[in-house]
C-alpha cells in the first residue's frame, strides 16, 4: 500500500517564494523624497505677541508722592485723635478654689 504525503518539499519552496516576493517588493519600494515645503502644512508660522499696554505714566509721580505721604497704620495703635481701644485678653483663666480644686461654675 502506498501512502500519500501532504507535507511535500513544495511547502518549503512556497515559503521561499513568499519571502522572495516580499524582498522583491521591499527592494522596489522608493519613498517619496522629502521637500522643504512639506513641513509648512504642519508647522505654524511664529509671530511675536503684541507688546502689553503700559499704564498712563503721567500720574505715576503724583501717585508715588501720595503713597509716600500716606500715614502708616499699625495694628494695635490708635490713629491720631482716636482713643486707643483696650486690648482684649483671649486667654481664659480657670477659677480655682483655695483648696486647689476647680471651682464649681467653671467648665
Amino acid at each position: 500500500m502506498q501512502r500519500r504525503c501532504f507535507g511535500t518539499p513544495n511547502s518549503r519552496l512556497r515559503g521561499d517564494l513568499v519571502q522572495d516576493l516580499y524582498l522583491k517588493e521591499l527592494r522596489a519600494y522608493k519613498p517619496t523624497p522629502i521637500k522643504p515645503s512639506d513641513s509648512e502644512s504642519h508647522v505654524q508660522k511664529f509671530s511675536a505677541p503684541k507688546a502689553p499696554h503700559s499704564p498712563d505714566e503721567g500720574d505715576i509721580a503724583q501717585d508715588l508722592k501720595a503713597y509716600e505721604n500716606q500715614q502708616v497704620e499699625l495694628e494695635g495703635q490708635a490713629s491720631p485723635g482716636e482713643a486707643a481701644a483696650p486690648e482684649e485678653s483671649w486667654f481664659e483663666e480657670e477659677d480655682w478654689d483655695e483648696d486647689g480644686e476647680k471651682a464649681a461654675g467653671s467648665h
